[in-house]
């Protein structure tokens, strides 16, 4: 039959794995997001027509004209 070899594993050693597969996960994330970012993917495609509709000017408000008879300086 076959001898079963048994490697003592310590318990921190998952972290030999662990660690540079969470360096390549963040440095894909970081490609994914500058790729997003130079392909235009955050372009804002509606903005624009809403702000045609949106009318912001900004108008003096023209001087009221009194009803009432002015006072002559003597």
């Amino acid at each position: 039959m076959h001898e079963v070899v048994v490697i003592p594993v310590s318990p921190m050693s998952i972290l030999y794995l662990i660690i540079p597969v969470s360096i390549l996960l963040v440095i894909a994330i970081i490609w994914f997001f500058l790729w997003a970012v130079r392909s235009g993917q955050f372009d804002d495609m509606e903005g624009p027509a809403h702000r045609i509709l949106m009318d912001d000017d900004v108008t003096e408000p023209r001087p009221r004209k009194s009803s009432l008879p002015q006072k002559k300086d003597e």
